[in-house]
């Protein structure tokens, strides 16, 4: 009944900026939300309300697949499919999830570390990882990759082969 009224709260507090919702799960719900309102959408279920904590974000490359006619290759169609990133928040066994959904040809989206500045290592990840612009994020220093990696060349997307191939282009 606790997991049912916090997930009943979280929906009446994002139901304005939710493009759509989904229960995947008893415990879950999602929200699907414009990226331009993430940090208003953040704001309201977290400073102002104080439903839960950030778990963690996840960060995703929905890359959509074409096939070459001609030789039968696989690839990626750059432009179908976006980057999306997925802001897990909790409330004893109730999780409320904010999709965010990022263009490929726009990778950026605001940075919420003025809201919860633990959320710095987060930002840092997804943006070496899958190359998103966290706009306005206090620190953009290197977290895992090496000093010299190449700028440009982000490991989890699925355009990424190999190093040797990215230097070629």
């Amino acid at each position: 009944m606790e997991t049912e009224k916090a997930l009943e709260l979280a929906e009446s507090l994002l139901k304005d900026f939710a493009i759509s919702t989904n229960h995947p799960e008893a415990n879950r719900v999602d929200f699907v939300i414009d990226r331009k309102d993430l940090k208003a959408a953040v704001n309201t279920i977290l400073v102002n309300k104080h439903w839960g904590y950030l778990s963690a974000i996840t960060a995703l490359d929905n890359a959509l697949w074409k096939v070459d006619e001609t030789t039968k290759q696989k690839s990626i169609d750059p432009s179908g499919g976006s980057l999306e990133l997925l802001y897990h928040f909790c409330q004893a066994a109730a999780v409320a999830t904010l999709r965010v959904s990022i263009p490929y040809n726009d990778p950026k989206v605001d940075s919420i570390c003025d809201l919860i500045s633990s959320v710095s290592l987060y930002e840092r990840e997804a943006a070496e990882l899958f190359g998103i612009e966290f706009v306005g994020a206090p620190n953009t220093d290197k977290l895992l990759l090496p000093d010299n990696w190449p700028a440009g060349v982000y490991p989890l997307r699925k355009t990424f082969t190999s190093l040797e191939d990215s230097a070629k282009g």
